[in-house]
Formats: structure tokens, C-alpha cells, sequence
């Protein structure tokens, strides 16, 4: 893939993050820091690509003109796609672009609809499944299940790093929300996915610039939509997102466990301060558990990422 290619793949997927015109201000400024992150990886300078979406400099006519390959084309919607459905089911803004950019790219209309079902299947996905919803919480907390079950969570977010689909990189972040919803529910609270959503907005975990970043660092180390043997390939080259998604969503279960064992009163800078400093102890741990990652990398697919999430 040219550069060109990989900064129209990046400039259709912020056009369709800004889709809704509802990104809260926080959002907004996460999504910028990673294009300015972006512009600085391997030769794919971006430094106005941020300014020019939100001023409408760029178009969808103009960002499908450079992606010459059918190849890039696909994946570029694929993006899109996640982008929309990231933070939730596509509001009608974003369906509408999205069909706009089906349109620009010259796509197959039956083959954009399955990716499109598919990835909305992800996003509607509730947080807990129908036979945990009524499920009592036990009389006393099990810290160290809730800590197994961070571990496993952050080593199975870490292998979907791994993996070259789009999907896999977009069942991330639900898989964390699931993560929240149990912990909070191990503590007497039934959560909601409004709740789930401000509480990882609250300590930094944007949804939308999370999806960003990890897919945007994936197809900058060229593991983002290779096929045939890509995985393999890209085993080796966890380096390009350093641990992000393990790392994340380590810190992420840690702090839940601590903001809903003590009852929710630690104050946004505490959750924020908190996060921060987990995300570097897991940092830390991100070497140990990489062979578990990877082990658990090469038994998933693309067609195993949905009934994973439904059945998490």
C-alpha cells in the first residue's frame, strides 16, 4: 500500500468519526493528539489532516480518487465502518456518509452490507448476556476471580491486537465495556452501557479515538487487512501498538475494581491519575503475558469475534 493510500484510509476514517457532528469536546481532542501521533509514523506526514477534516476541506470524492487497488478500497470502508459503530449503532448521520462512501469507492453494494451487519452486530451486542442479566450478586466479592478475569480479558484484547481484521480491532472495545459491566456488577451495581461509556470517557479511554489508534497503528505497520497468512506475520510485530489494548484494558479493570469496591467516590482526577499509573504497571507486564497472547491469537478468526463478544 502507498503512503497516499494509507493517508486516504486515514482521512476517510476520521471524515466518518466527525460523521455525526456530535463528538463531545474530549473526544474530539483525543482524536486529534492521534492523528498528530499518526503523522509521525513511517513516512505518513498528516499535519493538517486533522484541521482539514474539521473545516471540510477534504471530500469523499477526493479520498476515494486515491486509493487505487480494489484491496485498499475495501479496507478503507471496513474502517469507516468501525469508526461509525466504535462508540455505538450508527446514528443516521453516519449511515447516510457511510452510504456515500460505499458509493464513492465503487463498491459491491451486497458485500459492504455484510461487513456493515456484521459490525453493527458487534455494536449492539449487550453488556451482559440474557442469562447473567437477573443473576444476584454474591454475598461477598471474589477479588481474586475479578483479578484472573482482568488478566484474561486484557491477554485476550492484547491477541485480538494481533489479528489483521478490521472486526477484531472493533471487538476490542466492547469486550472492555463487559469488563466494567462485570466488575460493577460484582459490586452490586447494574450498570447501563451509558454509564459503562462515561465511566471509560471519565478515566480516558475514548471510544471512538481507541478505535482510531489501534486500527490506525495496525495499518501503519502494514498488519491491518493483510490476508492470507497475515497473522503469522504479524505475530512479530506487537511492537507497532506496544501492548496497547492490554495494557489498557488491564488498567481498565483495575480501576473499576477500585472505584466500585469503594463505593464511587473517587473523584474524576483520582480515576484519571489512577488509570494512568496502571497503564504503566501493565506496560510492565506486557513482555511476561505476550506468549499467552499470541497463543491465544493463532485460535481466533474473523468468523470466532462475534459469538466471543456475545458470549464474554
Amino acid at each position: 500500500m502507498t503512503p497516499s493510500e494509507t493517508r486516504a484510509i486515514v482521512s476517510l476514517s476520521l471524515l466518518a468519526a466527525f460523521a455525526d457532528g456530535e463528538k463531545h469536546e474530549r473526544e474530539r481532542a483525543e482524536i486529534k493528539r492521534i492523528a498528530e501521533g499518526l503523522s509521525q509514523a513511517d513516512g505518513v506526514q498528516l499535519p493538517m489532516l486533522y484541521q482539514d477534516v474539521l473545516m471540510k476541506r477534504l471530500s469523499l470524492a477526493s479520498v476515494a480518487g486515491e486509493l487505487k487497488s480494489p484491496e485498499a478500497r475495501q479496507l478503507a470502508y471496513e474502517m469507516a465502518v468501525c469508526v461509525c459503530d466504535a462508540d455505538g449503532m450508527q446514528s443516521e448521520a453516519e449511515r447516510a456518509f457511510l452510504i456515500d462512501a460505499r458509493t464513492a469507492l465503487g463498491l459491491d453494494a451486497p458485500m459492504a452490507a455484510r461487513f456493515n451487519e456484521q459490525a453493527e452486530a458487534i455494536a449492539a451486542v449487550p453488556l451482559a448476556p440474557a442469562a447473567d442479566a437477573a443473576a444476584a450478586t454474591g454475598p461477598a466479592v471474589d477479588g481474586a476471580a475479578l483479578d484472573q478475569a482482568i488478566l484474561n480479558a486484557a491477554i485476550v484484547n492484547g491477541a485480538l491486537e494481533l489479528l489483521p481484521e478490521t472486526l477484531s480491532t472493533m471487538a476490542i472495545i466492547p469486550l472492555q465495556m463487559k469488563l466494567v459491566y462485570r466488575i460493577g456488577k460484582a459490586h452490586g451495581y447494574e450498570l447501563d452501557g451509558g454509564h459503562v461509556r462515561d465511566f471509560l470517557a471519565t478515566v480516558g479511554v475514548g471510544l471512538t479515538s481507541q478505535y482510531l489508534e489501534q486500527a490506525g497503528r495496525k495499518l501503519l505497520g502494514g498488519l491491518l487487512g493483510k490476508v492470507g497468512g497475515g497473522l503469522l506475520g504479524g505475530l512479530g510485530k506487537q511492537a507497532v501498538s506496544s501492548g496497547m489494548s492490554f495494557a489498557t484494558t488491564y488498567a481498565l479493570g483495575h480501576v473499576a475494581k477500585r472505584y466500585y469496591a469503594g463505593g464511587r467516590t473517587l473523584s474524576t482526577q483520582m480515576l484519571k491519575d489512577t488509570f494512568a499509573g496502571l497503564t504503566q504497571e501493565a506496560q510492565g507486564l506486557q513482555a511476561r503475558y505476550l506468549p499467552a497472547m499470541q497463543e491465544k491469537a493463532r485460535s481466533l478468526d474473523a468468523g470466532k469475534v462475534l459469538s466471543m463478544v456475545r458470549g464474554a
